[in-house]
């Protein structure tokens, strides 16, 4: 099965050549040129207040995961042809996926199946989520259905640095943290902040702000002449961007740091600091900042662009783009509660095993 999917995606994609040129990472503000899909004569609107118009509902679920899959292409972006026919063989892959889960399959052998299976061909991120795809068969995922196209480019990875993955860290530099919560059983305060409905998981509320490649990839932005709210539909977490203020200096870390914004000319500059240890950035929070710049490309895209700095963790700044798209409908509370209901039997639980495991040590020899 893998075979055959390496041998059509190079057959689609065998009029390869010199990969376009890399963006650099964003030195500032975007540029104001439109998106070629903007009608002729469309002018970015201004709300009431003046501002550039950047209210409503938005989505940014995308088949372009953040980083590049060389094993699909090692250039920065598809001709419209190439990814139309990604986009098939995605749907395709989606489609064969779809299928009932076998209430005695074990989890390993789920995994295998998964690992072998042209989903993970092409989204080799969704072997981490173990089981059919994160618990769930493919029915109930909605990561979308295209990737991320900016004035007619096919973007292969979020990341536009040269080679689409993230820079190499410093000598010494912190490494990131993740996935020891897993097994952690001390108490809730050990679970993670996801499992317990505190915030979200993957990166949708940022910053950076980021597609999490599953569902619920949904958002609703609100203006006020003081105030930009980005309400997250992931968990229900409402990030306050204040306008034309000045970073707190009285070191408290609010949940998803301290954020500022000005508007240039059409464009939202969002900076943010003070970013807790709990939503570190590939091992970097304490002295990162995050610089995002959104601007309306057309009456159904926002231009997203964020840019990494921390003199601890990295040489020179660093980050990536992708656009929003309009959503068709709205977003509506995700009221999650799983976790809180599962606490207390996912605690229990560990003490029960402890238990087992004790008496079991008990009955070894040499054991007192």
């Amino acid at each position: 099965m893998r075979r055959t999917l390496v041998l059509a995606l190079g057959a689609v994609l065998a009029t390869g050549g010199v990969g376009l040129p890399v963006q650099a990472a964003p030195p500032g503000a975007p540029a104001a040129s439109l998106d070629s899909s903007a009608p002729p004569g469309w002018k970015r609107p201004r709300n009431p207040m003046g501002q550039p118009d950047l209210s409503g509902y938005w989505s940014n679920a995308t088949l372009t995961p953040l980083t590049r899959n060389r094993r699909i292409s090692d250039k920065a972006a598809l001709t419209a042809a190439e990814a139309k026919a990604l986009e098939k063989l995605w749907a395709d892959a989606l489609a064969e996926s779809d299928t009932p889960t076998d209430p005695n399959e074990s989890e390993a052998a789920g995994q295998a199946k998964l690992s072998g299976s042209k989903l993970v061909e092409i989204r080799p991120d969704f072997i981490a989520a173990g089981g059919d795809t994160g618990g769930y068969n493919t029915f109930w995922i909605d990561p979308g259905t295209h990737l991320v196209e900016i004035d007619g480019k096919y973007r292969t990875s979020i990341l536009t640095t040269d080679n689409g993955l993230p820079p190499a860290r410093k000598a010494g530099a912190p490494a990131p943290r993740g996935g020891g919560f897993r097994d952690s059983y001390e108490s809730y305060e050990t679970r993670p902040e996801g499992e317990r409905c505190i915030s979200g998981f993957g990166r949708n509320t940022g910053p950076p702000m980021l597609p999490n490649g599953y569902y619920n990839n949904n958002y609703q932005i609100v203006q006020t002449p003081d105030a930009v709210v980005i309400e997250v539909e992931m968990i229900h977490d409402a990030r306050i961007v204040r306008l034309n203020g000045t970073h707190r200096t009285d070191g408290l870390r609010p949940t998803m740091g301290d954020s500022i914004g000005r508007y240039e000319g059409d464009t939202l500059v969002v900076e943010t600091t003070n970013i807790p240890a709990s939503q570190q950035f590939m091992g970097a929070w304490k002295t990162l900042k995050v610089t995002e710049w959104f601007t309306r490309l057309s009456p159904t895209k926002i231009l997203y662009r964020f840019q990494l700095e921390d003199p601890e963790m990295w040489e020179k700044p660093w980050g990536g783009e992708y656009t929003f798209n309009t959503l068709n409908g709205r977003t509506y509370e995700y009221a999650c509660h799983e976790g809180n209901y599962a606490l207390p039997g996912i605690l229990a639980g560990a003490r029960q095993k402890e238990k087992e495991e004790a008496e079991a040590a008990k009955g070894k020899p040499g054991a007192e």
